[in-house]
């Protein structure tokens, strides 16, 4: 079955982080049962390990965590960027962007990695490199350039506003699209991956649609920007965080998320395989996973050139080129994600996968 919004033919030259191609079928997502929910409060405690639990892979805390896939509280599990053990407030206060300022993290349950993580009072910097002092770490091109505070600026000031060339419908249908795909964690914790100056993260939070809204991106301008845009819209900000993290290396634990958003950003990443195996592994089972991006297949008699060079391409820019919904499909399956369906509209796609239950 063939679904189209509109048609747009030929081979347009995009901003680098989004690039090109389509039409085709429109699935509907099936419905999936909602997992049962446990209580975790924050703990406050000058020890290692709170009261009650213990460390290594018999933490009892642990395992409820990745066992039930939904928190009451809405809030998801983050955890250490590099040992995966969940964190911790030392304050005890909640991690929503209201009292984020307050907030200090800290890696517990873990015998070896015994950092701390802090905020600026913006975001929650959970990169794995964050806090060290001599070391720099530079990314490729792709996601250092959206590090920039220019581009940063510009993104909702007519950047994103030219991927109507590309299919891309507008921000706002774009939403209603996705809500469709994410009716099965309504209630539930969301991260809007890849977030940028967090277009999508403010309409999930003013909609009330998830007991918790984690917009999570690299770039430390782009959340910056995020912010400005939270205070100047009066966004309600007691289910909303802000996180910088790697895509690669989620901060959260695994099994302990309803939903992942990732809006005209896969095709950005580094490597996608190993981001969507990372929204694979912290998905609770039936959890969605719900993304947009270009595929380069509105020329079909292009497509083995852009085979052939594809490759130097994605060497040159960090950008990868999809040339075909089997591709993203293929990701999805081999990252340990069913259940694929998409929408499209010339180079734009919209796709849905769930977690198995």
């Amino acid at each position: 079955m063939t679904t189209a919004l509109g048609n747009v033919g030929g081979l347009l030259l995009l901003p680098p982080r989004h690039f090109l191609f389509s039409p085709r079928r429109s699935l509907i997502p099936k419905p999936h049962l909602l997992a049962r929910r446990v209580v975790i409060r924050a703990a406050t405690t000058s020890s290692s390990s709170p009261p009650g639990t213990a460390t290594g892979d018999s933490n009892p805390v642990t395992q409820d965590l990745t066992e039930d896939a939904k928190v009451s509280t809405g809030i998801p599990i983050l955890a250490c960027p590099i040992c995966y053990n969940p964190l911790i407030s030392k304050n005890g206060l909640g991690l929503t962007l209201a009292f984020q300022s307050a907030s200090n993290l800290e890696c517990h349950t873990c015998n070896t990695c015994k950092k701390d993580y802090q905020n600026n009072g913006i975001y929650l910097d959970l990169a794995v490199a964050s806090g060290s002092k001599d070391y720099a770490e530079t990314m490729p091109a792709a996601t250092e350039l959206f590090r920039s505070p220019l581009v940063s600026f510009l993104y909702e000031r007519g950047w994103r506003q030219n991927f109507v060339w590309g299919g891309f419908p507008g921000p706002e249908r774009e939403f209603e699209m996705a809500k469709g795909y994410l009716k099965p964690s309504t209630g539930g914790t969301i991260i809007d991956a890849s977030c940028g100056s967090g277009l999508f993260s403010r309409l999930f939070a003013k909609s009330g649609m998830f007991s918790l809204v984690t917009a999570l991106d690299f770039s430390e301008n782009m959340l910056q920007q995020c912010y400005n845009f939270i205070n100047q819209e009066g966004v309600p900000r007691e289910n909303l965080i802000l996180v910088r993290a790697d895509i690669s290396r989620l901060p959260f634990v695994s099994s302990s998320v309803d939903a992942v958003h990732a809006g005209a950003a896969i095709h950005c990443w580094p490597s996608p395989s190993a981001g969507v195996a990372e929204i694979s592994r912290v998905l609770r089972p039936g959890g969605v996973f719900v993304a947009t991006t270009f595929i380069l297949d509105v020329l079909p008699p292009v497509i083995p050139i852009l085979q052939t060079v594809r490759q130097y391409y994605i060497r040159a820019s960090s950008n990868y080129l999809f040339l075909s919904e089997g591709e993203l499909e293929d990701l999805c399956r081999t990252c340990g994600l069913v259940n694929f369906s998409c929408v499209r509209n010339g180079p734009f796609v919209m796709i849905s996968a769930t977690k198995p239950s």
